[in-house]
């Protein structure tokens, strides 16, 4: 099982930034080494040079997937070299989302070198692989393009939950922007205009007003900001303001409806820019018989968004599931409790031999 943790650290010590892209490429090539060496046949896939590794038994199909993914937020270089201390192992991407990759490429490995003591090989592997590069940015061009074109009975995202809850639903994420423009006062005194940085934050707080006062009995909402930039006028005033936000939104939302009601309060003009589907894994013989493997975890719901929101795009049952880290991803103290990472292993050992015993659709 220590080969989980060395492959973990291996792996932290690649600073998988978005602003590096030259290193998402060579920890891209560093998980391709690891499976030349044990001969293993897989696909690199690049969309707008996004590498996603793909192993499967057969060409598109996997009776189970496994998906994590090596990118990561931005952090200080102290941060990429990995440490372990009082049971857990901390670093960025340790728990976000680099043990998932390295329990997913063991787990992996050791299931294929059993078959071929049997005289099998990959195409009886019960389950594959996604390794994704953009879940960070949205994976627009890792999972969702990658997915459309895979058979699954079953999806495991090893990027939430915990040891003892399996998340089943999340929030679905519409990203908008807000733009203010304002015609400034000329003369002595332009400040006694009108203000494009004020107008917009003004618009903010309605849009967050209206989400506590339109549902009060949905707390489940949020309006997130996540860049607010403006352009002064050669008056020194802001004559143009302009804020992205994330919309977190549940099922009980009509965005349309919402998104019409907003325009209607709101000084700035909205724009959509795209909008990402709820996740919601629904009922399944697999989520039973994990359930039924592992006595102590239940099911339950997380306020997150990941590439898990792809699977219900393309019909494809799933959760989150993932080792304990204290929810300490993106932080400084990111860290991941080593014990939970090799229990999940066992569980996810003893779940896909079971497996088997289910009835296939792919």
């Amino acid at each position: 099982m220590i080969e989980i943790i060395d492959l973990t650290k291996d792996l932290v010590q690649f600073k998988t930034m978005h602003s590096k892209p030259d290193e998402i490429h060579r920890c891209s090539a560093f998980v391709e080494q690891y499976l030349n060496t044990w001969d293993i046949t897989y696909r690199r896939l690049d969309y707008h040079n996004t590498p996603a590794i793909l192993v499967l038994p057969q060409h598109g199909i996997a009776p189970l997937l496994l998906m994590s993914h090596i990118d990561v937020v931005d952090a200080s270089d102290n941060l990429f070299r990995p440490v372990i201390q009082d049971g857990k192992l901390y670093g960025r991407g340790c728990f976000d989302d680099k043990y998932a990759v390295a329990l997913s490429l063991v787990l992996l490995k050791n299931n294929l070198q059993q078959l071929r003591k049997q005289g099998r090989g990959q195409k009886e592997l019960p389950f594959g692989i996604l390794i994704t590069s953009d879940e960070e940015i949205g994976g627009f061009n890792g999972a969702k393009k990658t997915l459309v074109d895979i058979q699954t009975d079953f999806c495991i995202v090893l990027d939430g939950g915990n040891i003892e809850k399996i998340v089943v639903k999340e929030k679905g994420v519409a990203r908008v922007k807000l733009l203010c423009r304002v015609k400034v006062t000329s003369g002595r005194k332009p400040w006694q205009g009108e203000n494009a940085v004020e107008k917009l934050m003004n618009d903010i707080n309605t849009w967050e007003t209206y989400f506590v006062k339109s549902a009060p009995e949905n707390p489940h909402r949020a309006v997130v900001r996540n860049n607010i930039r403006s352009e002064k006028s050669r008056h020194g005033v802001p004559e143009f303001a302009e804020a992205c936000l994330e919309i977190r939104y549940t099922e009980a939302d009509d965005l349309e409806k919402m998104f019409n009601a907003m325009q209607k309060e709101l000084y700035s003009d909205i724009v959509v820019e795209n909008v990402e589907p709820l996740f919601s894994g629904g009922e399944s013989e697999h989520l039973k018989l994990l359930l039924e493997i592992s006595k102590k975890t239940r099911i339950g719901f997380e306020d997150g968004a990941n590439d898990s929101r792809f699977l219900s795009q393309f019909g494809i049952k799933g959760i989150v599931w993932g080792a304990d880290g204290n929810r300490s991803q993106h932080t400084p103290n990111e860290h991941v409790n080593i014990e939970t990472v090799y229990e999940l292993y066992a569980l996810l050992d003893a779940f896909i031999k079971r497996c088997e015993s289910l009835t296939r659709i792919c």
